[in-house]
């Protein structure tokens, strides 16, 4: 049976993106994602946030990293994938995460520059760093 991961998430960077490369010097960009949803409780609508883990590799990561910066609005269009890791602590932990085929800038501000659409360390409560294995190309 065909499987089929598509995520398409539009909101606003909770964070400035970070930066980092692999030992083969692509880039890698992780930023966070508010989206907020609506929410009607006791007769009165209310929006609630929902925060994502965004993961963008390569030239598009470099963008990313050059042109947004916390607050400012994205579209994400990518899918999810899921890493497992052991923590220092030896217990198994695992992480969803968003790894992005294509991030548009929405609105202006942030880092800089105007809109446009480019394709294409840790404690043991956090995942290890990736490597060249773990990118999705």
């Amino acid at each position: 049976m065909a499987s089929y991961n598509k995520v398409i998430l539009m909101g606003n960077l909770t964070r400035d993106p970070e930066k980092r490369y692999t030992e083969s010097g692509t880039c890698i960009v992780t930023m966070g994602v508010a989206v907020n949803r609506r929410v009607k409780r006791q007769n009165e609508w209310t929006e609630e946030a929902n925060f994502f883990d965004i993961v963008v590799f390569g030239n598009q990561a470099e963008n990313c990293a050059k042109y947004l910066a916390k607050g400012r609005p994205v579209l994400v269009d990518g899918e999810l994938q899921q890493r497992r890791w052991e923590g220092q602590d030896g217990q198994k932990r695992s992480k969803v995460e968003v790894v992005a085929n294509q991030v548009t800038f929405l609105g202006s501000g942030g880092g800089g520059g105007g809109g446009g659409s480019y394709g294409g360390g840790g404690g043991s409560d956090e995942p290890p760093p990736l490597d060249d294995d773990d990118i999705p190309f």
